[in-house]
């Protein structure tokens, strides 16, 4: 007995010793960190930023030990959101007031912004709630630290390098000084939050003093923000769907952000407005059916300008809170949270059991991130068909139940099996 404990002492400490063994003392993660600064200088240089920008970008040490922006980037949020309650957290009473009152209170300076590019004032109102909370919100990080520092031995290192070339030239461009240009911990900066690269294709100097200051000029911000939205397509005229009843017999494969019919033909098969009502919406409109959280969630159709939105960012609940705050500011009617549809929230961890277990099964490439993106959807659609499940891409208690008892093959062609009942002690 006493050899095996010697034994396992002795194991540990030699685990403990190669453990902090890997750790690199602090001097010489400098003395690295300073040389790899050395190479991106000089290729900032060789790739047009004056050597004026650099020394001014990178006159203090951003060498940080332990570095937030990084430690921010690997965090992952415990729980999926399900989109009732992730727009409830975005759209709430507060917001829907402020928003009328800014609106009110702005469509006459601006609307001839709206007029000129083609975007309801109300649609660029809930953006600028939603990113910035009307410019309350609108970061604190030093960019030039940050996406210096994101650029350095980082999952995502190529992305934020080309971001920190974008802010030099910003600062090249304009003679900026890099306090100026501050943000969010992943580069996003402004009342409407552009990343670098975003700025430098679509930011407008509207006010004609020379800069497109879209930090702390509101008549920049708010016509780089209208040219944006313009360049991606915006339609004019057009609404952006509406909140839909399915029929009971409907095929979950025609739900999907790609996936578009006519209104016309979603109404011949069934496809009602969630009153029971006809849709509200032009006949020959392209529209795909969104379902966030799955056939126990709420439905959607959505049009174009919606996927416009989701080019700003990629996310559908984003979307659907940005669609939701614009009707609330347009329409006038009484705030009311929503009801919350299904109480079941994935979480990061049950997402990658999913993708893992479809990786081993099909021998996919999925990315194992335990995000729900739209490449883990049809993995999921896919298992769906195998167990004779309703096939909407969002994994579920049945299939989490299913994946967690699976053995063999065999499995997909059998029921699962009911729970035996406890024995009586």
């Amino acid at each position: 007995m006493i050899k095996k404990i010697i034994t396992i002492l002795v194991c540990l400490f030699i685990f403990a010793d190669t453990s902090f063994a890997k750790v690199k003392p602090i001097d010489v993660q400098k003395q690295e960190w300073n040389e790899w600064l050395e190479e991106l200088k000089n290729d900032m240089i060789n790739k047009g930023i004056s050597k004026k920008t650099i020394d001014n970008a990178y006159k203090n040490d951003y060498f940080h030990a332990v570095k937030e922006v990084v430690l921010q980037d690997k965090k992952q949020a415990e729980f999926v959101l399900t989109s009732d309650k992730y727009i409830n957290r975005l759209v709430n009473k507060n917001k829907v007031e402020l928003a009328r009152n800014h609106y009110n209170d702005l469509k006459d300076k601006y609307s001839s912004i709206s007029d000129e590019y083609g975007i309801p004032l109300n649609f660029l109102i809930s953006f600028w709630a939603i990113e910035t909370h009307f410019g309350y919100n609108k970061g604190k990080y030093h960019l030039i630290d940050g996406l210096t520092n994101l650029s350095y031995k980082n999952r995502r290192s190529k992305f934020f390098r080309n971001e920190l070339f974008n802010v030099l030239m910003i600062m090249d461009k304009y003679d900026l000084d890099g306090e100026k240009i501050k943000g969010s911990w992943a580069g996003a900066m402004g009342h409407f939050q552009f990343m670098p690269s975003t700025y430098n294709a679509y930011a407008i100097d509207f006010d004609g003093d020379g800069v497109a200051d879209i930090w702390d000029s509101f008549d920049d911000a708010i016509a780089s923000a209208a040219n944006y939205l313009s360049k991606l397509g915006w339609k004019k005229d057009e609404p952006w769907g509406e909140e839909i009843s399915l029929p009971w017999n409907f095929d979950y494969t025609l739900a999907g952000p790609r996936k578009f019919k006519k209104v016309s033909e979603w109404k011949k098969i069934g496809i009602r407005s969630v009153d029971g009502k006809q849709l509200k919406l032009p006949d020959d409109a392209s529209a795909a059916i969104t379902i966030p959280d799955g056939r126990r969630g709420r439905a959607y159709i959505t049009l174009s300008n919606f996927r416009r939105i989701m080019i700003w960012n990629r996310s559908t609940n984003y979307a659907l809170a940005i669609v939701k705050l614009a009707d609330y500011i347009q329409n006038n009617k009484n705030y009311s949270s929503l009801e919350e549809k299904i109480n079941y929230k994935l979480t990061d961890e049950d997402v990658l059991k999913v993708q893992h277990f479809a990786n081993r099964i099909f021998k996919l490439k999925l990315k194992e991130d335990g995000k729900l993106g739209s490449k883990t959807a049809i993995a999921v659609r896919k298992l769906q068909k195998k167990w004779k499940l309703p096939q909407d891409g969002v994994p579920d208690y049945q299939l989490l139940y299913r994946i967690k008892n699976f053995k063999s093959w065999a499995d997909f062609n059998t029921p699962p099996q009911p729970r035996k009942p406890k024995r009586k002690s």
